[in-house]
């Protein structure tokens, strides 16, 4: 009588485990999924990283098109997961009242950031 209730109960044991593993599987890449890839939006606009960022984005442009240009704020951003972290900002420049889409990609570990596009935007 013993037999059979240890096979059962050790069928069990074995279901059990394999469903927790394809649970927890699931559950990575979900996470994963939700880090990589997709833009986020940036919740502090004021955060003294966006700001340098920022700052990075006017700068770069202003060097490559021999113009001087100032941040007056960023107005809206977001970062995407990468090879690093790119930042798609919304700029007020104090150059008139022009606003500028800036795309930065950051690699912090690297100390690297390189401006990918900097365009006017309506």
């Amino acid at each position: 009588m013993e037999r059979p209730s240890s096979s059962v109960s050790l069928l069990l044991l074995l279901l059990l485990c394999l469903l927790s593993a394809a649970a927890a599987a699931a559950t990575a890449l979900t996470a994963e999924a939700a880090l990589v890839g997709g833009w986020k939006p940036i919740k502090d606009l004021k955060d003294p990283h966006v700001i340098e960022i920022a700052e990075f984005a006017v700068g770069e442009y202003g060097r490559q098109a021999h113009a001087q240009l100032k941040l007056d704020k960023v107005l809206k951003g977001e970062t995407q997961v990468v090879s690093g972290v790119n930042y798609r900002l919304v700029l007020s420049v104090k150059e008139g009242s022009k606003r500028y889409e800036a795309v930065v990609w950051e690699k912090s570990w690297a100390n690297y950031k390189n401006l990918t596009s900097f365009k006017p935007v309506d």
